[in-house]
């Protein structure tokens, strides 16, 4: 009877092993897409970009169409809880992004999703950082003399953002937390009107993102002091970053990751991961990325689960700190 039961179990296991098998090298199956939710409105905003960027080669090395599921509201929280929910399949993905994975869950009471036992992590896709960038008739041209002049005028600086909980208005509560600074957080619906306003001298700084200020500082209608990242900008190769002006914990970035439900076959993920990385290495998409000032990542799952768990602790502490809510 024992003999009997262990060969049941071992033919199960073959059974398993098999399935996966079949499973992974059947996907993606001839004429079915893979639908890429994305937490944001269509139309040209920096994650929605992104993604049709990987969208479009994806779909080149796998063969098959991809297929751009856009589910914006609720700072990203309506898309993600969908994505959370959809069938492990291998058909459906979530590309998601700081805000969505590592903020949200530290900044509402509550949230439909978990970002790191919801999803299985596949890969980290590039990095966008932020910018110190002040209006031009303010006097410092460095980061260290900015730091001064705002501890000499406590109270008197006002940052903009595109509103709270946003990249910007994170980096800056970090930035003042850092440093010891303090200054006015102006929220903005638009970050349009954010800059514009940041030329006009209404605000007098952003930690915008780069690509919404690189053609500005290029111009000369902003100072340009750091960018709050270990390496420089490819967008923006002659400002320093916040690293090598001996400031390694003024860090701040959207970064992008690919992700599926949880349960996703382990092959399936692999197999995307494998594809994700090519594609990132690829000259060609690289100088796509640049051209909106994305520096390519990429990695294992694992480097991105690391990443999301370092990332969930570091804003926990500046948003508890600060004491930001929701708007």
């Amino acid at each position: 009877m024992l003999k009997i039961l262990r060969v049941i179990t071992s033919l199960a296991t073959v059974f398993c092993a098999a399935s996966a098998f079949a499973q992974t090298s059947d996907w993606p199956a001839a004429g079915k897409p893979i639908q890429l939710t994305v937490p944001s409105p269509g139309g040209g905003g920096t994650g929605d970009t992104i993604a049709r960027m990987l969208a479009e080669q994806l779909a080149i090395n796998l063969k098959t169409n991809i297929v751009i599921d856009n589910r914006p509201g609720a700072n990203g929280n309506i898309g993600a809880a969908a994505a959370a929910k959809f069938a492990p399949d291998g058909y459906r993905f979530l590309f998601s992004w700081a805000g969505t994975l590592a903020v949200n869950a530290n900044l509402y009471a509550k949230i439909a999703y978990d970002p790191q036992n919801d999803f299985d992590p596949i890969a980290l896709i590039c990095d966008v950082p932020n910018i110190l960038v002040l209006n031009t008739t303010l006097p410092p041209k460095g980061v260290k003399e900015f730091i001064a002049y705002a501890e000499a005028n406590p109270g008197k600086l006002n940052f903009g953002s595109t509103g709270i909980g946003s990249s910007m208005h994170l980096a800056g509560e970090l930035f003042m937390r850092e440093t010891g600074t303090k200054m006015v957080h102006v929220p903005y619906n638009a970050p349009g009107t954010a800059t514009t306003n940041l030329i006009a001298n209404e605000i007098q700084l952003m930690f915008q993102l780069i690509p919404g200020i690189a053609g500005q500082v290029k111009a000369g209608k902003v100072s340009a002091l750091a960018v709050m990242s270990p390496t420089r900008s490819p967008a923006l190769p002659d400002v320093p970053t916040t690293a090598e002006l001996g400031y390694p914990k003024l860090m701040s970035s959207t970064w992008f990751a690919l992700l599926a439900p949880r349960g996703t076959s382990p092959e399936i993920i692999a197999r995307m991961n494998t594809e994700v990385n090519k594609i990132l290495k690829d000259p060609a998409f690289q100088k796509k990325l640049a051209d909106i000032g994305a520096t390519p990542l990429g990695g294992t799952p694992k480097d991105l689960s690391s990443h999301l768990a370092s990332e969930l602790d570091k804003w926990a502490i500046v948003i508890k700190a600060a004491g930001i809510k929701p708007q």
